[in-house]
C-alpha cells in the first residue's frame, strides 16, 4: 500500500535534539557511517508495507559487531529508540523507523562467514541475501530451503525476524526450524549466543523464542543455518479445478493421504490472470484455481509420489493435469506463484498484501468469505498462498488516490484477518506483526497472553528501545480500536460472523 501515515510519538523533554545526537554518533562511529539529512534518510521511512512511514532522526550504517555494540550502548544512554533493518522488504512495517529514533541498518553485514560441509551448515553475516546462501552452497550439492517469494532480495537477519517461510516450507518448515545458532547483540550492547550446532542446547529455548520477534529483543549479527542436499530430481503438478472450494478440498485430501509434498501452493483465477501475461508461465486461463503440487526426491521415490497425487487430485474432480517435463518448466512454474505480487502492479495501482493462517480443512469456506468480502468492500481480492500449511496471502486491490478505497482495504484486511482467528487460525503465518496487524492481535490474544508477551520483551530488553511501538499492544490500544479477544472454536463455523 502506498498512501502515507506519518508515525511516531513526540519528543520527550529528555530526548536528544537532532543535532545533539548526531554529534554523539560521530563520537563513536565514522562519519561515512552515518546518514542524517531527509534526503539521505528519507529512503528509508518505511518498509514493503508503505502505507506506514517515517523518517527517524538518524540512520547508522556499523560496518563491525563492535560498531553495532556502540550504538545501542550510546542509544541506551540516551533513551532513543532504535529500529533494526536488513533489506526493507519486509511487508508489515516492522522495519518502519521510529521518528525519534536511530535507524540500524545492516546492509553491510553482507559476509558468507564459511561454509562447513562435515556439518552441512553456513555461517553468515545477517546482510546476506536469501538466494545467496543456496548459491554458494550449489557447488557442493546443498542449499537453504526456507525460500520466500523475496528469496532474491530479503536478508538471512530480517528471516529471522520474521521467522519467514516460503513455498517448499510444508516440507522444509519455516526460519526456525531451519537455523541452528543465532549471534545478537542486546540493547545493553552485550553479545550473546542462542542455539548450539549440537542437537540440543542446555535451558529454555530461547532460540526459538528469538526467531520470529520482529527486532524486539535483539540485534543479530551472525546466523548459523542448515543446509540441505539438492534432491536428485523435482517435479511439479499443475492441477486446475472448476471452483475455488474444490481446489481447497483438494488440498486437505492431498494431506490426508499423508502424502508431504516439497510445496502445495494455489492461485485463484483472478491470481492466474494477472499472473500469466506477466511470466507466461503456462498457467490454466480457464480453471478457477490451481495448486501447484511439488515432489523432490530420487526418481523412483518422485515417480511413486506424482501418481499418488495425480490419483487424489482426480479423485476430488480436477479438470486438468499437467505434470513438469524439464527443470525450465518446473522453474516457470514456480516462477508465476513468486511473481504474484509484482504482477498485481499491472492490474492495480495498489495492492494490499494480507498474511493470516488458518486451518486446512477451512480453506474452501474461508475462500469463500473472502469472495463475500469483496461485494462488501467493493474492492477486488486476488489470492495466492501457501496451501499446504493454510497460509493465505489475499491480495486485495486498490488506488491509494482514493481515500474511500484505503480505507476499505484496511477494512477489507482485518476482517479477513479476524475471521482467521475465529476459525482457529492467526493473524499471521510469515510477515509479522508489525504495526499492520497490531490492532488484530487484541483479537487473537488475551490480555493475559499479552502481559506474558510483554514480560518476555521486558526480560530482553528492560527499557524497551528496541522497535517500540510495535507487535504487542497496549490494553488501552485494544479498547480504542474496539477488538476484543475471540476464543477459538466458540461458535461453530456457519455462526462465525456474517460471512
Amino acid at each position: 500500500m502506498s498512501a502515507i501515515v506519518e508515525t511516531g510519538i513526540a519528543a520527550t523533554p529528555a530526548s536528544p535534539t537532532q543535532q545533539e545526537l548526531i554529534a554523539a554518533l560521530k563520537g563513536i562511529l565514522p562519519t561515512h557511517c552515518i546518514l542524517h539529512r531527509e534526503e539521505e534518510t528519507r529512503p528509508y521511512e518505511c518498509d514493503g508495507l508503505s502505507l506506514y512511514r517515517a523518517l527517524p532522526k538518524a540512520v547508522v550504517l556499523p560496518e563491525t559487531e563492535a560498531q553495532v555494540q556502540q550504538t545501542l550502548r550510546l542509544c541506551k544512554r540516551l533513551s532513543v529508540p532504535v529500529v533494526a533493518r536488513g533489506a526493507g522488504t519486509g511487508l508489515s512495517g516492522g522495519a518502519m523507523p521510529h521518528a525519534e529514533g536511530v535507524l540500524l541498518g545492516l546492509a553491510k553485514f553482507n559476509r558468507i562467514v564459511r561454509i562447513d560441509l562435515p556439518s552441512a551448515t553456513a555461517v553468515v553475516q545477517p546482510g546476506v541475501r536469501n538466494l545467496a546462501i543456496s548459491e554458494a552452497a550449489a557447488p557442493y550439492g546443498l542449499y537453504y530451503a526456507p525460500d520466500p517469494s523475496s528469496q532474491i532480495a530479503c536478508t538471512i537477519g530480517g528471516n529471522v525476524a520474521e521467522n519467514s517461510g516460503g513455498v517448499h516450507c510444508l516440507k522444509y518448515g519455516l526460519t526456525v526450524h531451519n537455523v541452528l545458532r543465532v549471534r545478537m547483540v542486546t540493547m545493553d550492547g552485550d553479545v550473546v549466543e542462542l542455539g548450539s550446532l549440537a542437537p540440543d542446547a542446555s535451558g529454555p529455548d530461547l532460540l526459538s523464542a528469538f526467531i520470529g520477534s520482529e527486532g524486539m529483543l535483539g540485534v543479530v549479527t551472525e546466523v548459523t543455518v542448515k543446509l540441505v542436499p539438492k534432491p536428485a530430481r523435482a517435479v511439479v503438478i499443475m492441477a486446475s479445478f472448476a471452483s475455488v472450494e474444490s481446489a481447497g478440498d483438494a488440498v486437505a485430501a492431498v494431506i490426508a493421504a499423508g502424502i508431504i509434498p516439497a510445496g502445495l501452493e494455489m492461485m485463484d483465477k483472478r491470481a492466474v490472470a494477472m499472473v500469466e501475461p506477466f511470466v507466461r508461465a503456462g498457467y490454466d486461463l480457464e480453471a478457477e484455481a490451481i495448486l501447484l503440487c511439488e515432489s523432490d526426491g530420487t526418481d523412483a521415490e518422485v515417480a511413486d509420489e506424482v501418481a499418488r497425487m495425480e490419483a487424489v487430485f482426480a479423485s476430488v474432480g480436477a479438470t486438468r493435469m499437467q505434470v513438469s517435463t524439464t527443470e525450465a518448466e518446473r522453474l516457470r512454474f514456480w516462477a508465476g506463484r513468486k511473481n504474484a505480487f509484482p504482477a498485481a502492479g499491472r492490474v492495480s495501482p495498489d495492492y494490499y498484501c494480507m498474511d493470516g493462517t488458518i486451518p486446512r480443512r477451512h480453506l474452501a469456506r474461508v475462500l469463500s468469505a473472502i469472495q463475500q468480502m469483496e461485494d462488501e468492500y467493493g474492492l477486488r481480492c486476488a489470492n495466492v498462498f501457501h496451501a499446504g500449511d493454510g497460509n493465505l496471502h489475499p491480495l486485495i486491490l486498490f488506488d491509494s488516490n482514493k481515500p474511500d478505497e484505503v480505507r476499505r482495504a484496511e477494512k477489507f484486511g482485518s476482517a479477513i484477518l479476524e475471521l482467521c482467528v475465529q476459525v482457529g487460525g492467526t493473524v499471521t503465518g510469515e510477515h509479522g506483526v508489525g504495526m499492520e496487524k497490531i490492532n488484530e492481535m487484541c483479537v487473537q490474544f488475551s490480555r493475559e497472553e499479552l502481559d506474558a508477551f510483554k514480560a518476555v520483551k521486558a526480560a530482553f530488553d528492560p527499557s524497551g528501545l528496541l522497535n517500540p511501538d510495535k507487535v504487542i499492544p497496549t490494553l488501552a490500544r485494544c479498547a480504542e480500536h474496539g477488538k476484543m479477544h475471540v476464543h477459538h472454536g466458540a461458535l461453530p463455523f456457519p455462526e462465525l460472523s456474517r460471512f
